[in-house]
């Protein structure tokens, strides 16, 4: 009988596979590829949270990560990443170069 596990549970075991499809993504040209960022991208926008998987699927999963997934992933992360910046700045006043001009 094969193991249903959270997907979070199957990470370790994901090491290999993980750093093959990030070497797959270096090849095309997606230099900053990590594992890290392979795995946040499976868990947002494939798994949505942590379902429990078999460890075929989670590896299938993995196999199977597109390249336009995984770039739309990434945009919508910078893009959130800018949005958390202008927010910080707006609650504290503005830029830190715009309070030191005063």
């Amino acid at each position: 009988m094969e193991t249903l596990r959270n997907v979070e549970e199957w990470k370790p075991m994901m090491k290999p596979a993980l750093d093959s499809k990030t070497s797959e993504f270096k090849l095309l040209g997606y230099a900053q590829a990590t594992n890290d960022d392979i795995w946040n991208c499976l868990v947002q926008k494939v798994w949505k949270g942590n379902p429990s998987k078999r460890l075929y699927e989670v590896a299938q999963d993995i196999f199977h990560l597109a390249a336009n997934m995984y770039m739309s992933y990434l945009t919508l992360h910078a893009y959130q990443d800018d949005d958390l910046m202008a927010s910080i700045a707006a609650l504290t006043g503005g830029s830190e170069a715009e309070r030191t001009d005063q």
